[in-house]
C-alpha cells in the first residue's frame, strides 16, 4: 500500500466504526467483544508472527528501548511543565497523561505492520511490549497522584503484565533466538488472525471516539493535541536520529510514537479521578488530526 492508500484505508474503517455505533450495529457490549477479540488475539498473533522467525540481535536493540524512554520521559515532562497550572486535578491529569500515552497496539504496531517491513515491524512489537510496562503504569502512576484517588498501584501494575501481547512477544523472542520454527498449518491461521488487527482495532476504535461535549477548554485540548501528535514525533524523530544509525529503528520508534491518544488512557482517566469528558475528546482530536500528521511522517520515513 502507498501512504495515501494506508492513510484513506485507516480513516474509513475509523469512519466505519463511528457510523456503526450511530446506526446502533455496534452497541457497547458488541464494540467491547471486538475490543477483546483484537486485543486478546489479533494483536498477539501479530506480535507473535513479526517476531519469531526475524534475527533476534537485530530486533533487540538497545537503542530502540532507551529511545521509548528517553522520549515519553521528555514529553511527559514538558507536558508537567505546560499544565502544571491548569485546575481542577481532574482537568490538569488527563491533559498531562493524554499528551504522551500513545496508541501503540490498536494503531502503531498494524500500521506498522502494513507499511513497512518485517524487521521494523519485529521491532514495533518490541516498542509495543516495552510500552505496554511502560507507560500504561506510569498513567496510572499521574492519575493516582494528581486525583488522589483511592486504589492499590499493585494490583494495577500486576493487571499490565498478564496483557497478551507480553508472553505473546517473550514466545516470538524465544522461537528467534532458539531458531524453531512453526508449522505451516498454524503460521496460516496465525497470519490470518494478525492480518484482522488493524481493521478490526480500527473499527474499534472508531466505535469508540465521541465527541459530544458541551463544553471545553480549547486551550488544553490544542495543547494535547499538539503535544502528542506534533511534538512527540518531531522529539522522537531527533532522539532516535541522534541514538540509532539503524533505519528500521527510527522506522518503528517514530511511527509508534506518532499515533493519537490511546482510548485505553480515558478509561484509565474515567476510573482513577480524571474528567472523563475531557478524556473522550482528546482521544477523539489526536485521532482526527493524526491522519494528517501520520501521512507525513509515513511520507517521510518510507
Amino acid at each position: 500500500m502507498t501512504v495515501a492508500t494506508n492513510l484513506g484505508y485507516m480513516l474509513g474503517m475509523l469512519l466505519v466504526g463511528a457510523l456503526a455505533k450511530r446506526l446502533g450495529v455496534l452497541s457497547r457490549s458488541r464494540r467491547d467483544k471486538l475490543t477483546y477479540f483484537a486485543f486478546a488475539f489479533a494483536l498477539p498473533a501479530l506480535v507473535f508472527t513479526s517476531t519469531y522467525d526475524q534475527p533476534i540481535r537485530e530486533v533487540i536493540e538497545p537503542t530502540l528501548v532507551v529511545g521509548f524512554w528517553v522520549v515519553v520521559f521528555s514529553v511527559l515532562g514538558i507536558s508537567w511543565l505546560v499544565h502544571r497550572a491548569v485546575s481542577p486535578p481532574s482537568v490538569r491529569s488527563v491533559a498531562i497523561v493524554q499528551s504522551y500515552h500513545s496508541n501503540l497496539g490498536f494503531l502503531g504496531l498494524p500500521l506498522v505492520a502494513s507499511t513497512f517491513g518485517a524487521l521494523t515491524t519485529a521491532k514495533a512489537s518490541v516498542i509495543l511490549g516495552v510500552g505496554a510496562l511502560t507507560q500504561v503504569p506510569l498513567t496510572i502512576f499521574i492519575l493516582v497522584l494528581v486525583n488522589g484517588a483511592d486504589v492499590s498501584l499493585r494490583e494495577e501494575a500486576f493487571g499490565v503484565v498478564k496483557t497478551p501481547v507480553i508472553p505473546a512477544l517473550v514466545t516470538g523472542l524465544m522461537f528467534s533466538g532458539l531458531g524453531l520454527g512453526v508449522p505451516g498449518v498454524l503460521e496460516s491461521g496465525l497470519g490470518l488472525l494478525s492480518s484482522l488487527a488493524l481493521p478490526v482495532a480500527l473499527v474499534s476504535i472508531g466505535a469508540s471516539l465521541s465527541a459530544e461535549i458541551e463544553s471545553f477548554d480549547i486551550k488544553t485540548v490544542s495543547t494535547v493535541v499538539a503535544s502528542k501528535v506534533i511534538l512527540m514525533p518531531l522529539v522522537a524523530f531527533a532522539v532516535f536520529t541522534t541514538i540509532s544509525s539503524s533505519w528500521t529503528t527510527i522506522q518503528a520508534g517514530v511511527t509508534m510514537l506518532a499515533t493519537p491518544t490511546a482510548v485505553s488512557s480515558f478509561i484509565y482517566a474515567n476510573e482513577l479521578g480524571g474528567d472523563p469528558d475531557l478524556a473522550s475528546l482528546n482521544v477523539f482530536a489526536t485521532t482526527a488530526v493524526s491522519v494528517a500528521t501520520l501521512f507525513v511522517a509515513l511520507h517521510f520515513l518510507l
